[in-house]
């Protein structure tokens, strides 16, 4: 569907895209992440021809995709009603087919039809972003862009949008989802691009990315009796850096240490400490750690997948 090599883009002297390689796939929902500044919005922009690229290339699978974008503070027309705002979508669109149907249908879609005739501005929060979302797939694009839609939503408002994405993806619907709420996006992308300095740092299947990182496993200690029992944890050799929380710590071993050799080392440690704990076991990496650990310099891959 879309792919983009050595794309950069500074604004006067400050340098936000260095050298931005990014690949998505017909059906994707691709995760896109970073910290603030890293280069996303502006990579969204470029994407939709808001703003200029200074250098690099973007192709497409064919000419003239059709993209819908939902940016992270939707601009709504407040004194329309939903129906109507859609409707006035339809037109500026140049929708082709019936705009009372496909405004009912959008509405349906995003859950707003029972709410479309009151005017936006009384909505919450939730429901003027499911009527963006509406206002984004209107013309059925081929390429859906929703910079943080999820942003400053309660959990209910959160939910909601989460479901509509994924009826979205299930009906084949090529998704740019980007976000900072690191498990919205484990729920339903398929891939995942990190950001980091202008550049690709990580990107794949999820699956592949946590594979990449097989090699710095986390064994995590709950403890009887804490904190001063989890220092001889902390001190073993074999561990290239802990992390303390509520009770108990978490270990990651060093490039090359297997589970079984950190485990035992553990337990030895703990039996010669007179440390009993509750609960000892290894944790998958989740997506927000490898996130923390490349933008800390705490991780790297086992294979080199660093832009």
């Amino acid at each position: 569907m879309l792919r983009i090599t050595g794309l950069k883009k500074s604004y006067k002297r400050l340098g936000v895209l260095r050298n931005l390689n990014m690949s998505i796939d017909k059906g994707d929902v691709y995760g896109l992440i970073g910290t603030n500044g890293c280069g996303k919005t502006t990579t969204m922009n470029i994407i939709c021809n808001i703003i200029p690229k200074d250098d690099g290339c973007i192709e497409f699978q064919k000419n003239d995709v059709k993209i819908g974008y939902l940016p992270e503070m939707p601009a709504l027309y407040g004194y329309m009603s939903g129906f109507e705002y859609l409707d006035y979508i339809g037109a500026c669109c140049d929708y082709s087919g019936d705009i009372k149907a496909r405004t009912s249908e959008v509405l349906n879609l995003t859950g707003m039809i029972d709410d479309a005739q009151r005017q936006i501005s009384g909505y919450s929060r939730g429901m003027a972003q499911r009527i963006g979302i509406a206002a984004a797939i209107y013309a059925n694009p081929e390429l859906l862009i929703l910079d943080e839609p999820t942003s400053a939503l309660d959990p209910q408002g959160r939910a909601e949008v989460m479901e509509i994405i994924r009826r979205l993806a299930a009906a084949g619907s090529t998704i740019i989802l980007c976000t900072h709420i690191l498990p919205d996006v484990e729920r339903v992308a398929n891939k995942v691009g990190i950001i980091r300095h202008g550049v690709m740092a990580v990107e794949g299947r999820l699956p592949e990315i946590i594979k990449m990182f097989g090699g710095t496993m986390a064994l995590y200690v709950q403890l009887r009796y804490a904190p001063v029992a989890t220092d001889p944890l902390c001190m073993i050799d074999l561990v290239e850096r802990s992390e303390i929380g509520y009770g108990g710590v978490t270990l990651y071993a060093k490039p090359g240490v297997s589970e079984g050799e950190l485990y035992y080392k553990v337990i030895t440690t703990l039996a010669e400490n007179s440390v009993l704990p509750e609960y000892i076991g290894f944790r998958r990496l989740t997506l927000e750690q490898i996130y923390i650990g490349i933008n800390n310099d705490m991780i790297r891959p086992t294979t080199p997948v660093y832009g």
